[in-house]
């Protein structure tokens, strides 16, 4: 089924993109909703005619994007989340997450728009943020234990294992 999309769905498409989808997604939730209208030839017409006269509009949206955007560049997030032994997180980081620490920052941002899995474990990752249909961002988000620093595990294991070879070595020589 084609249809008009009337507002941005992220996933599918953005405002005024003419996009097939399955017809029971389409009739059943985005036609009922508001969110899309059938794609017939008049309503292509109509399409076609309104993003004519609001070609202007669409630029100034697409500036203000842009201009989004470059607040963005160069912004590294690092969330500190608490964290098992075995590395994994009590809970995720998602993008409502990441939209908290990007106000905390002093960006304002919609957590809507922003896209990304959700992390349940340390490590890097990436979000990225929509701000219109042509302009993106990726922000690298960075999720680290609470309290652990990454060294002080690793030489506490280190000794352990030497312990055990030589309780190995005294065993082969009994």
């Amino acid at each position: 089924m084609e249809i008009i999309l009337k507002e941005d769905i992220i996933g599918l498409g953005y405002k005024n993109d003419i996009v097939n989808v399955k017809n029971g997604y389409g009739r059943n939730y985005l036609i009922p909703t508001g969110k899309a209208v059938i794609a017939s030839p008049s309503a292509k017409k109509i399409l076609a005619e309104n993003l004519r006269q609001q070609a202007h509009k669409l630029a100034a949206l697409k500036a203000e994007a842009e201009k989004k955007a470059e607040a963005l560049n160069g912004v590294a997030l690092e969330i500190v989340a608490k964290v098992a032994v075995t590395g994994h997180l009590y809970g995720s980081v998602n993008a409502a997450t990441v939209a908290e620490e990007l106000a905390k920052k002093g960006i304002e941002v919609d957590r809507k728009i922003v896209t990304m899995r959700d992390i349940k474990k340390v490590g890097d990752y990436e979000a990225v943020v929509h701000f219109h249909k042509e302009v993106e961002v990726k922000v690298p988000v960075r999720v680290v234990a609470e309290n652990a620093p990454v060294a002080a595990p690793v030489e506490e294991k280190a000794p352990v294992v030497e312990t055990e070879a030589v309780a190995e070595e005294e065993t082969q020589e009994a």
